[in-house]
Parts: structure tokens; sequence; C-alpha cells
């Protein structure tokens, strides 16, 4: 839990707690519908479809996955999918400690929203919108403030040790 926390810049373990409740609620939904696969009940695709769609929007599996994938997730998927990681990755902040705090402080916005939750889930289709908010005195390019390798976004991200 340590680890998590550092690399990505959690506040404390109750985030971590809080990702693995979401993770939980998935993977049980999954594990009900795998249950009821020869059941013939007329509601099982619509909720599989459901679910499936919902997991895609999120853009936690991929388009054509099945239930399978679904238990095959893990907490690092759900939290790569938080604001704070996805701000840090798209390198509007240096580090994942400045995301949160360029998040709380109103200087990120998602389609010209801001947003100051920085474990607020990003869907697929939002994050091509995330960027400096308009208001913000970091949406001007040379502020001395934004990183120096702007805009270069990251693969991964990296545990430094302490």
């Amino acid at each position: 839990e340590n680890e998590l926390m550092r690399k990505y810049g959690l506040k404390n373990k109750r985030e971590i707690w809080k990702a693995e409740t979401i993770l939980r609620r998935y993977r049980t939904e999954a594990r009900k519908l795998l249950a009821r696969v020869g059941s013939g009940d007329p509601a099982y695709k619509r909720e599989v479809d459901q679910l499936l769609n919902h997991l895609i929007r999120m853009n936690l599996i991929k388009p054509g996955a099945g239930l399978d994938d679904c238990l095959a997730l893990t907490i690092e998927d759900i939290l790569k999918r938080r604001l704070q990681t996805i701000v840090y990755l798209k390198g509007l902040a240096s580090t994942p400690k400045q995301a949160r705090q360029l998040i709380v402080h109103g200087h990120i916005a998602i389609g010209g929203r801001k947003v100051t939750v920085p474990g607020y889930m990003v869907r697929a289709d939002e994050e091509k919108d995330i960027d400096y908010a308009v208001d913000s005195p970091l949406y001007d390019p040379s502020h001395p403030a934004r990183p120096k390798v702007d805009r270069i976004p990251r693969q991964s991200l990296e545990v430094k040790e302490a």
C-alpha cells in the first residue's frame, strides 16, 4: 500500500481502500453475471452489456473484452483512471503530488469545467479534454510553474526510491 501511495501520490490509505471498493464492486458484478450464464434469463445479456460498456467507457477494458477481462482488473487499473494520475501522465504536472495540488487549487479543467477532485474517475471521452483551466495563471504557456518538459506524455509512473 505504501508503494501505491508513493507511486500515485495519494494522500492516505483511504484512497487506496476506495479504489479497492470500486474494483470489488466490478468484480462481484462480473462473478454474479458469470454464474448466470446458462440460466436463460432475458435480462442477462442486457446486464452484461451494461457492465462491459461502463468499463469500456471508463477505459478499464478494451472494446470486445468479456467478463473474464473484468475479473482480471487490478487496483492499479483503477488508480490509473484517477484525474490526478492522468494529469501527471499527460505532462501537465511534474510529479503526481504536484498534479494533486494543481487539481485541488482549481488549475485543471475537463472540457472547460474546473474539477477540484483528485480522485475523479476520468472517462475515456473526457481524457483528451483535460487541460489547464482558462482562468488559471498556468494557462499561459510561458508561466514559470509549468513543467519544463511541458506536454510530453509519460508512458508510465516511475517509483522514486526514498
